[in-house]
């Protein structure tokens, strides 16, 4: 048997908290990590009706794409669906995890499957992460940069873009003079010394600086370690909202939605005046995404599909491209299969099942 606690690496791995936008709230929402996990039921949404699906199928861990528990709960009193879905977890100890933005913003996460199941090539992140990337800048001896290097790479730093053990070093003198309290590694207490250094300029994300510190002060060999963390205000091209891809071949407008409307089996798509271009550069993001048409437009998109657009966002295509709202749910449809994929290929010691449950708030006539 598992731990819930020994899940949550797994989960993880597949979709990194840090990746999660603020506002969000993602992570264990409900139960105790230290319980043994009995089986897994996956779902889009965590409500009253899933958590009976659970309890009848013997899964003590409900994976969910939104979070249950969004705003904070003052009071669970079973008055609404939110908290009677709460109450009836707690009661029946059963353990809620979800993955929301972590996984919106992921690479291989929700709009990278909205893209594949499209058939979209040359696929990119639409609205890369900022703040989020900070660059360390230490010095050490010539015989200790290797070893030093290694570690901070294998902490995780000196990854850009399509490439890892990235690191810029430079040779210069470093002086210093240690008091009487001081244990120099090169030289003597009170003895002036120059010596020859190496400076090592790397890269990180932000959420990994305690571990690049702890490889660091660990495989240092001065006494008193040097060194400077700054933050960057570089885009992380594979961190970010949305995606932007490419149709193998030109459709035209009409075609195109049709296919949309098929693949992602939407009950109906809104969408803005038809230009009369065919259809080539394609934008995608899942869930609400009105607040990314000015990306869309930038990257020179000749579609955007999203969801959640309100009456005056459509006034924001000007004639540039089309934007059409294919639903919530239907523009994130699939994430739910990624996970269980997912976490099959990585878990084989008891059941991850599908939840049959659809959750779906929105119908069509």
């Amino acid at each position: 048997m598992s731990k819930i606690k020994e899940i949550l690496s797994v989960l993880e791995e597949m979709a990194p908290l840090a990746y999660a936008e603020d506002f969000d709230n993602v992570g264990l929402l409900v139960g105790n990590q230290e319980n043994e996990v009995t089986g897994i039921l996956v779902c889009h949404d965590a409500l009253e009706s899933v958590i009976d699906e659970a309890i009848a199928k013997k899964c003590n861990l409900v994976v969910c794409f939104h979070p249950i528990i969004f705003s904070g709960l003052k009071k669970i009193t079973g008055k609404n669906y939110v908290e009677r879905s709460v109450l009836k977890a707690i009661k029946n100890d059963i353990a809620i995890y979800a993955v929301h933005t972590a996984l919106d913003n992921h690479k291989n996460g929700v709009n990278k499957i909205f893209s594949d199941a499209l058939g979209l090539i040359n696929t990119k992140i639409l609205v890369p992460k900022q703040n989020f990337i900070q660059k360390l800048v230490t010095y050490t001896i010539p015989e200790n940069v290797e070893e030093l290097r290694n570690a901070l790479f294998e902490a995780g730093a000196g990854k850009i873009g399509n490439y890892e053990d990235c690191s810029f070093n430079s040779k210069g003198i470093g002086t210093y003079m240690g008091n009487e309290d001081s244990n120099p590694e090169i030289g003597q207490r009170f003895e002036f010394v120059e010596n020859e250094e190496i400076k090592i300029e790397i890269t990180f994300e932000k959420h990994l600086q305690s571990k690049i510190l702890k490889a660091l002060f660990t495989n240092h060999v001065y006494e008193e370690v040097a060194y400077e963390i700054y933050d960057l205000q570089n885009k992380h091209q594979n961190i970010g909202l949305g995606m932007i891809g490419e149709l193998q071949k030109p459709m035209s407008e009409t075609e195109f939605l049709n296919l949309v409307k098929d693949k992602m089996q939407c009950g109906g798509i809104r969408h803005s005046v038809l230009l009369g271009k065919p259809i080539q550069k394609v934008a995608v993001l899942g869930g609400s995404g009105s607040f990314a048409i000015s990306n869309a437009k930038q990257a020179g998109a000749d579609i955007f599909l999203t969801a959640d657009l309100k009456y005056h966002n459509f006034y924001e295509a000007e004639n540039q491209l089309v934007l059409a709202d294919i639903g919530h749910f239907e523009s994130e449809r699939f994430t739910k299969n990624y996970i269980v994929d997912f976490l099959k290929k990585k878990i084989l010691n008891f059941a991850i099942i599908f939840s049959e449950e659809n959750t779906n708030p929105v119908k069509y006539l």
